[in-house]
């Protein structure tokens, strides 16, 4: 495997390409990367952008579990992960729960 701050920055640039109004995971974008079972160092990854503040520049808040629930919402605080997407038009199955098979994105 590549150094950590290649990987990182591997990941940033497929965050940078998620399409407005479209979700991924941590898992796909892992997988896209060559390590399925990454999916934590791309969490990783994710939050050394929020608290450098990074994640003005990234869609980080586009990043959800395979379930499709807001688990890095804790990082963006209060509610703004969830108003962030419902901006985009991203609808939700349930609180905390993007419908992920309407909104889902797969890295190509």
């Amino acid at each position: 495997m590549t150094d950590k701050k290649d990987y990182y920055q591997r990941v940033y640039d497929i965050v940078a390409q998620i399409p407005y109004g479209k979700v991924t995971t941590y898992g796909a974008i892992a997988e896209h990367l060559g390590i399925r079972s990454g999916a934590r160092l791309v969490g990783w990854a994710l939050n050394k952008t929020l608290e450098s503040g990074q994640d003005q520049e990234l869609p980080c808040h586009r990043v959800v579990n395979r379930l499709g629930q807001l688990s890095g919402k804790a990082y963006f605080g209060g509610n703004v992960m969830e108003e962030r997407l419902k901006q985009e038009g991203i609808s939700f199955t349930d609180k905390d729960t993007v419908d992920i098979e309407k909104h889902f994105w797969k890295p190509e």
